[in-house]
């Protein structure tokens, strides 16, 4: 799950979004196009399949939300930038990279399938900010394309925009939806747009992986994944939630957790553990949600980067995939939780790569059978690249606790978002931020209460605290 990282520069999608300015200019007032630049472009591959694995895992998540799930945002451009520049760049993407030339086709019957294109024309928008604050002007073209769904079919999965102030380009926009690329690929395609690359891609790109997914292998593949899951979905407790006691209208929120205490007591206990600090991450997840719902073996959907796989090692395009984990947090100190998290993951991993339509159908099929729903609607999305601190793991004994309690004192919980789209039961993920790590969660009030939701961040963060004071540290049997 570890990503690399590329160092912050201008381009297409910026790892972190420049900050927003207090009074964003309101979207009615974001002034007409001045210029549209056409951007032709030519790149190798053509043709139509089936979505590869990762777009339909992508899929699934964006119609379930009723959203492209956008990722990118604004930045400033350097001084000297001119508008021929960036059409430039934004032409080298779209010929580099063909998840940018992927448009959807559907059926009568609304099934997806993808299009590589091998040409087409685009165009650059540039925007005259006037009176205006540039940056607040880049600000609302940014939310405008946020809060504006793609046109999967005639659309170009990418809008990129220019603003200028002066006759002179000063920030950079760009939104794509999320069938372009996760979080790994968009690192390696910032890279490659930073060095401008020329050589040719590698890897098997998300035609190529359609085709590969749906042959004799592929479907080896896939069959053993679905055995692996098929015998976690018959032996787990079938719900991960018993209901939310606070449901709350909107239902769906969203809350942000940084804490400086526990972006340092994770290397304490990866040293202590001799394994890495998103293994234990992902074990006071599991631990702080076992205290809360009581449910054991926790079991986690920990999202998979897959780029393991030599295949799809440096590819720009959709390969995460959401495994399946199962930890047994009963009767163990958090050091041996971490222990099981280390063997557990391995085989999340390792099947973590699946057509996500036929294990859809297999939770619903086992869901019958059963009698009761299977739910494993809790997932857990490590994007952070855990850097170390020099200083990481300087201090021990008395010095170390005082650090670390006094670090406890700099925690920042708030709520972010409420709404009625819908999103998943449970789903946490972590991003590199300036002072250490960002912790977003986003959960379903009739599920998850807010007053739990809290209460998991706080728990993570104490676990931590104790446990990279404490080997003996126990998990505390479950309420």
């Amino acid at each position: 799950m570890d990503t690399d990282d590329t160092g912050a520069r201008p381009g297409p999608v910026p790892a972190t979004l420049v900050a927003a300015s207090p009074v964003p200019v309101p979207p009615s007032a974001i002034p007409p196009v001045t210029e549209r630049v056409p951007v032709d472009f030519t790149g190798e591959g053509a043709g139509v399949d089936e979505l590869s694995w990762g777009m339909w895992e992508i899929w699934h998540a964006m119609s379930g939300q009723n959203s492209s799930l956008p990722i990118g945002g604004r930045v400033p451009l350097p001084e000297g930038t001119t508008v021929a520049d960036v059409a430039e760049e934004l032409r080298y993407l779209m010929t580099r990279f063909p998840s940018m030339r992927t448009r959807l086709r559907f059926d009568a019957e609304g099934w997806p399938t993808q299009q590589l294109f091998g040409s087409g024309r685009t165009a650059l928008e540039v925007y005259d900010a006037g009176d205006a604050d540039p940056d607040q002007l880049a600000l609302a073209i940014e939310l405008r394309w946020r809060e504006t769904d793609f046109d999967y079919v005639d659309e170009w999965p990418v809008r990129m925009a220019v603003v200028r102030q002066d006759g002179l380009p000063s920030h950079l926009v760009t939104i794509m939806d999320h069938l372009v690329t996760d979080a790994l690929g968009a690192m390696m395609m910032l890279r490659e747009v930073k060095d401008r690359v020329t050589t040719p891609v590698t890897g098997m790109q998300q035609l190529e992986q359609a085709r590969w997914q749906h042959s004799p292998a592929g479907q080896r593949q896939n069959d053993k994944a679905l055995r692996h899951w098929e015998g976690i979905l018959r032996t787990i407790p079938a719900g991960r939630f018993a209901g939310s006691a606070d449901p709350r209208s909107p239902r769906h929120w969203s809350a942000d957790f940084r804490s400086p205490a526990l972006t340092a007591a994770l290397p304490v206990i990866a040293a202590r553990t001799g394994t890495d600090t998103p293994t234990v991450l992902l074990s006071l997840y599991a631990v702080a949600l076992n205290r809360i719902t009581g449910v054991n073996p926790v079991v986690v959907r920990p999202v998979v980067n897959n780029r393991f796989r030599p295949a799809l090692a440096d590819v720009v395009c959709m390969v995460a995939q959401a495994g399946i984990c199962v930890l047994d947090v009963a009767d163990a100190t958090v050091d041996q939780v971490v222990e099981r998290a280390r063997r557990g993951t391995m085989s999340a991993y390792k099947y973590a790569y699946f057509h996500p339509e036929h294990v859809r159908r297999l939770i619903a099929q086992v869901s019958r059978e059963r009698g009761e729903e299977v739910d494993v609607a809790c997932f857990f999305n490590d994007r952070s690249t855990h850097r170390k601190s020099p200083d990481d793991l300087a201090l021990s004994g008395d010095e170390l606790d005082e650090a670390l309690r006094k670090a406890q004192g700099d925690t920042v919980f708030r709520w972010t978002a409420q709404r009625e789209d819908p999103i998943e039961r449970l789903f946490v993920s972590v991003d590199d931020a300036p002072d250490g790590l960002l912790i977003e969660i986003h959960f379903d009030t009739h599920f998850f209460s807010p007053a739990d939701t809290e209460a998991l961040a706080r728990g993570m963060e104490a676990i931590a605290v104790e446990a990279a004071l404490d080997p003996a540290l126990p998990t505390e049997p479950a309420r």
